[in-house]
This record gives C-alpha cells, structure tokens and sequence, in this order.
C-alpha cells in the first residue's frame, strides 16, 4: 500500500492553493466542498477565481510563492504550471510538516486527491495512487451506478437510531445483525424511493419488535427499456441484482434478463396475441403470492411499466393487499427506438407534438380516435401496431390523412437486430407482406420521418 487512506477534517481550516489557473480552480472547489478555509496565492486569478474572490468566498495574495505563505495553513497544494515553483512548495512544506500535494506530480505529494463518490455523510474515494487518475475516475463512474445517491439520507436515519438500537440489543452480533437486515431490506429500499417517513416508522417498528430478521417481501415494477442493456437505470438495475425472484414478460431481451441474480428464480409470464402464459389477473396474484412468502420479487417490464405495460393494475393489486412495492420508470420504445433510429419525435419543421397510441386489436377491431390522430406536425407512435398496420393506415388515409405521409416500422430497436422499414401510408402495408418482421416493433408516423436518411447513426 504506497498511501494510507485518510479523512481529514478541514472543516473551518486554512488551506494554500498555489496557483491561479483552471487547475487550481478545481482544486479550490474541491477544498470548499469539505468546508476549507481557502486562501490562494497567484499574481493573476481565472475567470472563476476571481468570482469567487468577489463573493468572499476564498482570500486571495496576488503575488509568487513565498514560503511565509505556509504560516498556520493545514494543508497545501501546488497548483502552477511552473515545475520549480511546485517543488519548492512541495520541499518547504515537508519541511514544516504540512500535507502537501502537487499536480500530476506523484513523486512530490505527500497526499494524492481521489476520485470521490459523495454520498455525504458517505463518502467513498478512489484512488491510483497518482498513477492514472483516468482509470480512478473510470472506477468511480462504474461504482456510481451501484451506489444509490440516497445512501446519505439512509446513514443519516440510521445514525439516529444508533443508540435505541444498542440498547435494544444487548449484544454486538445481534446488532451487527439487526443493521445488516435493515440496510438489506424493505426499510433501505423506502429510502431509495423517497418514502423517508415511512422508512423511519419500519425502522422503529423492527426495532420495537426486537426482531433480528424482518421476513417481509416487496415487489419493484422495473422498466427494462427498449432491449439495450445499456439504457437500464441504475435503480433498475440494482434491483435486479438483489431480487430473489424475476417476473418477466416477452419484450425483455435476454442480455437484460442476464443481469439479474444468477441464483434468483426466472417466471416468465409474456403475452403474445392469443397466446397467455398468465392472464393479468393472475400475474397480479403472483406477485402478491411471492412477497407474502418473503421474497424480493422484480416485475420487469419492456419499455416502462406505466405506458401500455398495464403496471397501474398491478401495483393497484399490490395496494389492496398492503405489499411494499417501489415503481422504477423504464426508457419507453418510443424514445428509445425513435432515437436509435435517428428519427425525432418533435422537431420544429415537422411537428410540434406527439402521441402514443396501441394498435393491439380487441375482438379483431381497432378503436382509435382517428380524426384527432389526423392532426398537422403531430407525430403518432404505435404501439403493438404490426398485426393491424393494414387497418391503421386504411383508417388514417380514410379521415384525410396524406397517403404520402411516412411511416417508419423499426423491428427490435437499440438491439443488434434492429432494423427500419421505410415507406408511407399507402406502401407500408404491402412491404410489411413481403418481410420477415421480427417483433418486437414500433411504428412512426409523421414528416419526422423524413429525418431518417439524414440522421440515422445507429448501426447495428
């Protein structure tokens, strides 16, 4: 271990920044965010300092180093472009005993600065020991997406209960082992979700109880997003990493699916046309049948679970029958597929507004409100359109919509197999016939589309 890893409280603490350039204008917000008193020594200041200085924020000597500048400061950094002037500052404050670091310069720091996840009063920090900040700063970013921004206000709650619950129970096990269940469990899942008032009342609630373990099950309705990976949330996909058990419908792509626990049960329940695995109602069962057993149960859902993925009938059920649960709002395929596909859903030109409608036939027919889909610059996103896309466009040309507009059908989109059919209303019927279309799928249709050609980035 080349560094002792350290805290340090400068809290109110006077601390010397060397240097007046844009690098040490961060190392001087870095200072303030842990509350340093800073006081900086240049002859000129940035942009930034200098507003800083204006406000009273930092004191400022307009001047070159002189080693007086070291007089009662607790820290110091080197911040200049000039390599004589950091070692300088560098040997007098080894000299004094005061931590010193100098800018991309290891081998004079006597302390290097991390990368920093906060999540005050949580703070985790990285570090290369000086020797790639770039890869730190990579570490961080994907630390970042396993650590909720709320970790904060859960050490703050906790630290308020520290005391009951040490006097609750007697023993260091116990404890250790009542704190694991907690941060593990329903009342650390509130606080993810914003619910604070009701984490403090379960906290209180396990803790009145004396119960080591709270076997209390919860569902989270995750949104997967349109099939890339790469679009999941990171709420969704922690979830996903701590869940017992996974119900999944058909639109979820299996490089989604592999992200989850490798020991949680796998439940699919998708739903093709005339083809059910479950009918909703006893999907809606389901998951209260695995909460009430104590498991954490992910529904996860294509898309996002409040557009046309029926998730409000599920948490409806959940509600009745007193479940926990948390929503997670997922990318819907109409953003997701539309931006993949190089085409926007506004644009100032083609359309000023934009719908989201199903074309999933009930009893063979389509009821849609189709003179207010006949609107100018508004573009329409079908939903589940493919196996009525003859009757969708018979009905727009019907009630005065331009059988010249131009629809976009876009297969399994932000995946590998993505692929756009282009055409308009009056031709996209009969090259929908003579294609191998692999669902799932969305339809565009408006001017909008027009912006394909040009935009299209996205090649799988």
């Amino acid at each position: 271990m080349d560094f002792l890893p350290v805290f340090l409280n400068i809290k109110d603490q006077p601390c010397l920044v060397v240097g007046g350039g844009d690098v040490a204008s961060r190392k001087v917000r870095f200072l303030r965010q842990a509350g340093g008193k800073v006081h900086v020594v240049a002859p000129v200041l940035s942009d930034s300092l200098q507003d800083l200085l204006s406000k009273g924020e930092i004191t400022h000597r307009a001047s070159v180093y002189d080693a007086a500048d070291l007089a009662g400061v607790m820290l110091v950094i080197a911040a200049t472009d000039d390599a004589g002037i950091n070692q300088q500052v560098a040997e007098d404050s080894r000299q004094r005993n005061i931590p010193v670091n100098v800018v991309d310069a290891p081998a004079l720091c006597s302390f290097v600065v991390p990368s920093i996840i906060d999540r005050s009063p949580v703070l985790i920090a990285i570090s290369s020991g000086g020797s790639s900040p770039v890869l730190a700063r990579l570490l961080k970013s994907r630390l970042e997406a396993l650590i909720p921004a709320s970790y904060g206000r859960l050490a703050i709650l906790v630290k308020g209960f520290r005391e009951t619950v040490k006097q609750r129970f007697s023993s260091t096990r116990q404890r250790r082992f009542f704190w694991e269940k907690i941060l593990q469990g329903p009342v650390a899942e509130m606080m993810f979700s914003g619910q604070d008032a009701a984490a403090r009342q379960a906290l209180q609630a396990a803790i009145d109880s004396g119960e080591e373990a709270h076997n209390v099950g919860e569902v989270y309705l995750v949104g997967a997003g349109p099939g890339d990976p790469d679009l999941l949330t990171f709420r969704a996909l922690r979830l996903l990493q701590q869940a017992d058990v996974v119900v999944y419908d058909r639109l979820v792509s299996a490089p989604i699916l592999e992200l989850a626990r490798k020991d949680a049960e796998r439940i699919y329940v998708g739903k093709r046309k005339s083809d059910h695995t479950l009918v909703q109602d006893e999907i809606n069962q389901l998951l209260v049948t695995l909460a009430k057993q104590g498991k954490r149960v992910v529904r996860l859902k294509g898309g996002d679970p409040f557009i046309f993925g029926r998730g409000g009938e599920e948490i409806d059920t959940l509600m009745q029958e007193g479940i926990l649960f948390q929503v997670v709002p997922g990318i819907t395929a109409a953003a997701g597929c539309a931006a993949y596909a190089g085409i926007p859903l506004t644009h100032r030109d083609y359309a000023q507004s934009v719908v989201f409608v199903t074309g999933h036939l009930q009893n063979n027919s389509i009821d849609l409100d189709w003179s207010a889909l006949v609107q100018k610059q508004q573009t329409i996103v079908i939903y589940m359109g493919l196996t009525g896309l003859d009757k969708i466009c018979a009905e727009l040309i019907n009630h005065g919509m331009d059988a010249d507009t131009p629809i976009a059908l876009i297969q399994r989109g932000t995946t590998p197999e993505q692929k756009v059919y282009l055409g308009s209303l009056l031709t996209m019927p009969s090259i929908i016939h003579d294609s191998e279309i692999m669902p799932p799928t969305l339809i565009i249709i408006g001017d909008v589309v027009k912006l394909h050609e040009k935009l299209a980035w996205y090649e799988p």
